[in-house]
């Protein structure tokens, strides 16, 4: 575990993307690392494909709202 240094704009960018998915700063600027590394090691999968893959290593599906 460390601190990640970032500029003013990047944070601010980091603060409302956390808002908005109900993450802490933190998560949120952890997910968006772990999936831009994902990202670099696979350029050919979209962004959806990586996503989907996360939830099926983590052994659950995305939440539906088919009620």
């Amino acid at each position: 575990m460390g601190l990640v240094k970032m500029d003013e704009k990047l944070h601010e960018h980091v603060r409302r993307a956390s808002a908005v998915m109900c993450r802490s700063i933190k998560a949120q600027a952890e997910f968006w690392m772990k999936i831009g590394r994902l990202a670099e090691a696979n350029p050919t999968m979209a962004f959806t494909d990586i996503v989907r893959l996360q939830f099926e290593d983590a052994s659950v599906g995305p939440e539906t709202d088919a009620a």
